[in-house]
């Protein structure tokens, strides 16, 4: 996928802290299809002509507000509550 030249990787890295690897596959995934979503909204693009179309033929870079956008509609599956009862074992008995 493109990403725009707007995207701040730091900024991004910050707002997903606490976030599981698989919460932030779907951060990038939801993040990935907002171009197509707001093509669709905008009249730019039916479903169909996006259904035809191969992946390297939708020019539509993932820009920072669509990662935004994807923060907030994704949550984190895990507690800051959990992530400290995780840490207290890693620090009392180590990783195996």
């Amino acid at each position: 996928m493109k990403l725009a030249s707007d995207v701040d990787l730091n900024v991004l890295i910050a707002k997903v802290r606490g976030y599981s690897g698989a919460d932030i596959s779907n951060v990038c995934r939801d993040a990935a299809m907002m171009p197509l979503r707001n093509a669709i909204a905008t009249g730019k693009l039916s479903i169909t002509e996006i259904a035809n179309k191969r992946p390297d033929e939708i020019d539509a870079p993932i820009t920072q507000k669509d990662f935004l956008e994807a923060i907030a509609n994704v949550s984190k599956s895990v507690s800051n509550d959990l992530l400290e009862q995780y840490q207290s074992w890693m620090d009392e008995f180590g990783c195996v």
